[in-house]
């Protein structure tokens, strides 16, 4: 076994500058919101609400600018069969921030909530809130541990030590650096990430494009040299399938922890958006060096470096092209600084994931749905624990599970199939209530598991038009098997039955209880006839004092407004009648929209 001192001095350097600025980030900020009053548990959370331009520009920006993201637009531009036409993660995510700071940010932010979860508890109450939480669980644990088996691959490139070993301390200091600072640590250690990724990649780049055993790229886009066009081109067939994806990332990217983690962080709404808007310009420019490397992994031949005779792809590595591009195109110097610096960033990005899940939990599931009257300092000590937890949790799927890509995808699917069309609604349709959103959870799993997932070699139950089998080798087995290929767009047809399914069942719902047709007991929910006021948290609960944002900041302006308690819900008669006569007098008329 060889080992690379030179590699090994670089990633340390990294790893305790990312390290130093965690710790510095929570030192600085260890008052942070004790003179407004604000709740620590909060402040962990969304960082006491002051997090500005330039770190706010950075943190969301790194939302998805991450490991995953850099490694794979290389690897799909490399690939043969795909090129840059399906690299679609730059593009779609970029739109995703777009859509998400024009329409979702600043409701969010205005409101105060401190997750994402909370508008769902406050309509659907806690028991559709827990279940919502699950396939959101399951989104940021399946990242991370996705991420920390990239990491493992990445430093097995770089130098030969055992990577178990490397997995765990990495995973360590980034649990370290989340439990001491909380968002102040992730946000700050979000700023060396990109900064990382930038200087590291940009640096490596002129000299792989020089290497005498690469062509030039510009050639190798629309001609065949050592392999297809990287260019890439996307087949009639697969035309829907190209749309279902594309619609997955920019709609499917919004309704994560990871993002409103950073939108509610925002010093004010107006920030929040603008934030989404600079980080959809940064995704576009942090994916220029990896399509670039990805181009020159297919433009190399192989056979004239230190690689070997067979290709990346032909030896099954292309998953691995960028440190691999890295590590043999460039003097070891450059290589190991690059690589170095991947590697810090790859490791810094499973933060925020793991700080947002153990936030939904301690906050959505803990707090609001079992424990109303826990102190601030039991919340803060729930979140430690959970933070440890599910960091441990992602560290081990990623050591010991080889379908953790497929689980990651397979939930990443249900995020946008399942909580991104309840997310519509809870924010812009009028009526919906727990009936239907029950419907419609039910609805996306189901119409989603049902189209089967290959690389978890779940078979389908449910074959939509179009499909077709082909033969190919399994990722884990290496033998060969056939599979089922659903052609059909049926994630984003499963994503609007689900949003229909909610809007439906609500109004049926609705209907049958207040006409009578079925008597007002059997509504077991509580949802249409009852008043819920156990079972949906009031805005005091769910927005913390001094923390809320005006409704007057939501486009078109118009002069202030205060925020009263019955103007906050979205339907009136979950409110005791005298709370709702003593706001009456103070609500603006401007709300009325908001009245059942």
């Amino acid at each position: 076994m060889t080992i690379h001192v030179e590699g090994l001095v670089a990633i340390a350097v990294f790893y305790l500058l990312i390290l130093f600025v965690g710790i510095w980030a929570a030192w600085k900020n260890k008052h942070s919101g004790e003179a407004e009053g604000t709740d620590r548990s909060e402040t962990i959370m969304v960082g006491g609400r002051d997090i500005g331009l330039f770190v706010g520009g950075f943190t969301m920006t790194a939302t998805w600018v991450g490991g995953g993201y850099i490694n794979g637009t290389a690897e799909y531009v490399y690939l043969p069969d795909y090129g840059l036409a399906w690299a679609q993660a730059p593009f779609g995510y970029a739109l995703s921030l777009v859509v998400g700071g024009l329409f979702f940010a600043k409701p969010m932010r205005s409101r105060g909530y401190v997750t994402m979860l909370d508008p769902f508890q406050q309509l659907y109450g806690k028991r559709m809130g827990g279940l919502l939480f699950i396939p959101a669980l399951m989104g940021e644990i399946f990242w991370s541990a996705a991420i920390l088996s990239a990491l493992g691959a990445t430093l097995s490139v770089i130098v030969d030590i055992n990577i178990k070993m490397s997995v765990v301390i990495s995973a360590l200091i980034a649990i370290f650096y989340t439990l001491v600072g909380g968002l102040y640590s992730v946000a700050y250690t979000d700023v060396v990430q990109l900064f990382c990724i930038f200087v590291g990649l940009w640096i490596s780049v002129p000299f792989a494009l020089s290497n005498a055993a690469v062509s030039d790229i510009t050639v190798t886009a629309v001609k065949t040299v050592y392999q297809s066009p990287w260019r890439g081109s996307v087949k009639k067939e697969d035309t829907w399938i190209w749309i279902d994806n594309f619609c997955l990332l920019m709609l499917g990217g919004i309704p994560w922890q990871v993002y409103f983690q950073r939108v509610l962080s925002a010093s004010s709404a107006t920030y929040a958006q603008v934030l989404s808007f600079l980080a959809a310009f940064g995704c576009l420019v942090m994916a220029v060096p990896s399509v670039l490397i990805g181009a020159i992994g297919a433009s190399t031949d192989w056979n004239q470096t230190s690689y070997g005779g067979l290709s990346p792809k032909d030896k099954e590595e292309a998953d691995m092209i960028l440190p691999i591009v890295l590590q043999h195109l460039c003097p070891p110097f450059v290589s190991f600084f690059g690589l170095g610096a991947v590697s810090a960033a790859v490791m810094s990005s499973a933060d925020s994931s793991i700080l947002s899940a153990s936030s939904m939990f301690a906050r959505n599931i803990y707090q609001l749905a079992f424990r109303q009257s826990a102190s601030d300092r039991e919340i803060v000590w729930v979140m430690r624990i959970t933070i440890f937890v599910f960091g441990g949790l992602a560290t081990l799927m990623a050591l010991v599970t080889g379908t953790v890509y497929g689980l990651w995808y397979l939930s990443s699917d249900l995020v946008y199939v399942i909580i991104f069309p309840q997310l519509l609604s809870v924010l812009f349709v009028k009526g919906t209530n727990t009936y239907g959103s029950v419907a419609a959870y039910l609805f996306g799993l189901v119409l989603r598991i049902g189209g089967g997932e290959p690389y978890l070699q779940l078979p389908p139950f449910i074959y939509y038009p179009g499909w077709t089998t082909e033969q190919r080798k399994h990722h884990i087995t290496g033998e060969m098997e056939e599979i089922v290929i659903q052609k059909f767009p049926f994630k984003t047809v499963s994503m609007l039955a689900s949003f229909v399914g909610n809007f439906v069942f609500s109004y049926l719902a609705k209907y049958l209880f207040e006409s009578g047709k079925i008597s007002h007991k059997y509504d077991f929910l509580d949802a249409v006839v009852s008043s819920r006021s156990g079972e949906i948290m009031d805005k005091t609960t769910l927005v913390t004092r001094g923390n809320n944002i005006g409704l007057s900041e939501l486009a078109p302006v118009k002069p202030r407004l205060s925020v009263t308690l019955a103007a906050a819900f979205t339907r009136r008669d979950t409110l005791p009648e005298e709370t709702v006569e003593e706001e009456e007098e103070e609500s603006s008329p401007d709300f009325s929209h908001n009245e059942k």
